[in-house]
């Protein structure tokens, strides 16, 4: 999201794996954040629907889901400030810096064993604060790294780097779910995820003098006018925002659910507004570049109803784990959070291999028909799911269910995640080009709003018709897409032209 220069210092010196040293210190920073990360996403429903007996907070599980969702939401959400801050105000590196320091207190603030619920959402509103500022900018970081002219080494890098993402995230759940964690020892796994955030930022300081300059000063500061114009706007917000929210306490109508209701509309309005600026507004675009815009949309909307089907990982599908599984692998006893390390070791097995399938692709599969292709795999993973869930309601069913389900899974989010930031680049106006690739994790924000909300579908329906109908709505969002590629295709190509309707 910012710009800069590399220096050159920085960029001869290469020493990790043939890259600059600072891949090393952000490789290290980032791998220790996910763990953080991850360690509390693999419990936090499981902890969220324990009884106070046991520990817990004692919430529905309908609610509980739609926190987790707008949990998650709000952390991709909050990547579009965080990336104007850093733009902006604090740069990457200060902001990275201030983003972690602000995960580790909130991961301090739940690990905290005091009664109430009051320092476990201080703590999520601060981890959910200090991701949007770390989780954009170190990935920038990592591209001044490099020469701009350098792409093939620079796209190397940062396969090392989202390596060091999915470490982190499979190695979390065993030591935080699975060890840490179990027997109700909640607190102690949030204190486990606050010492993984410390580790980070211990890496992260130590490694400073490798980082040359990358990230050293934001690329477009405030003059003091607009600082002042900013702090202003931005103190006026909060106000709004604290008499609303205290209205609306004192009314005595605020609960949990409706909270989750309201910030999921809010989540949606984003991006319809954003895209509505685009194409509404007078920019300066070519005809082209709103055709390209318009067939953008659809692929936004078909990885948001992807999203909202593959993030029930850690809510939906944990505590199907919990609840209906047999939690034995190999013949060795785990816990319902360990199954949350399945799909970040399936994305390290078969990465590499599908980055080798697309370039071997080429040009014969265009992006919308793999977009189909993965809201069929994300479909079809929840086909497996009811027939598991059919079973479960006369006995336990084998964990391994949830191994076949997450593996269908791996197989759609290869064929759209990787592909949605090239796309993204590749639609983008010339007057968006940077803002859009915050645009894109917009649809990750939607997709786990909306699938939050989906929790409430679970009193009105089986499981089974739960899953089915979830199905459903994907592969149908599959089959038009690609019924559809062919004319997308077109809108995409560089001699796209605005079509009369």
């Amino acid at each position: 999201m910012t710009s800069g220069v590399t220096s050159g210092t920085c960029s001869a010196n290469r020493d990790f794996f043939g890259h600059p040293r600072g891949l090393a210190t952000l490789f290290g920073t980032e791998m220790w954040e996910r763990f953080s990360y991850y360690g509390l996403r693999s419990i936090l429903v499981l902890f969220m629907v324990a009884s106070p007996v046991m520990g817990g907070l004692g919430l529905p599980e309908a609610t509980a889901i739609g926190v987790v969702g707008i949990y998650g939401s709000l952390v991709y959400l909050l990547a579009l400030p965080g990336g104007w801050i850093a733009d902006r105000i604090l740069g990457p590196r200060r902001s990275v810096l201030t983003g972690g320091v602000t995960i580790m207190l909130g991961h301090i603030s739940m690990a905290v064993p005091v009664e109430g619920a009051a320092l476990i959402w201080l703590g999520l509103g601060l981890i959910v604060a200090g991701t949007g500022l770390l989780k954009p900018n170190i990935s920038c970081m990592v591209g001044q790294l490099y020469p701009r002219d350098d792409a093939a080494r620079r796209d190397a890098g940062f396969s090392i780097f989202y390596f060091g993402i999915n470490l982190g995230a499979f190695i979390a759940p065993f030591v935080v779910g699975d060890r840490l964690a179990a027997g109700n020892r909640w607190h102690l796994g949030f204190g486990a995820a606050a010492v993984g955030m410390a580790i980070g930022l211990v890496w992260y300081i130590h490694g400073y003098r490798h980082l040359g300059d990358a990230g050293s000063e934001p690329g477009h500061r405030l003059t003091p006018e607009e600082r002042a114009a900013f702090g202003r706007l931005a103190g006026g917000a909060a106000a709004v925002t604290a008499a609303g929210a205290a209205l609306w306490a004192v009314s005595g109508t605020f609960t949990l659910d409706r909270l989750t209701l309201v910030l999921t509309v809010v989540v949606i309005a984003v991006p319809v507004a954003y895209f509505a600026y685009i194409l509404l507004g007078e920019h300066g675009l070519a005809p082209e570049e709103r055709a390209r815009m318009r067939a953008y949309i659809w692929l936004f909307a078909a990885a948001a109803v992807f999203w909202m089907i593959y993030d029930l990982a850690p809510s939906v599908l944990n505590l199907f784990a919990q609840h209906k599984t047999t939690l034995s692998l190999f013949g060795v006893d785990i816990q319902a959070a360990t199954t949350q390390a399945i799909n970040p070791l399936f994305i390290l097995i078969f990465s590499p291999l599908f980055a080798v399938l697309w370039v071997r692709l080429g040009d014969r599969v265009a992006a919308p028909v793999k977009f189909a292709f993965a809201l069929v795999m994300i479909g079809l993973s929840f086909v497996l799911m009811a027939v598991a869930a059919g079973l479960a309601e006369t006995a336990r069913v084998s964990v391994w269910w949830l191994v076949a389900v997450y593996l269908v899974q791996v197989f759609g989010e290869l064929a759209l995640s990787p592909v949605g930031l090239s796309v993204t680049s590749q639609l983008a106006p010339r007057a968006f080009q940077s803002q859009m690739l915050g645009v894109w994790f917009l649809s990750t924000a939607v997709g786990d709003a909306v699938g939050g909300q989906t929790g409430r579908l679970l009193a009105h329906m089986s499981q089974q018709a739960y899953f089915l109908t979830l199905a459903a709505v994907a592969v149908c969002a599959g089959a038009v897409l690609f019924g559809c590629a062919r004319r997308l295709h077109g809108l995409m190509s560089p001699a796209a032209v605005t079509a009369p309707e």
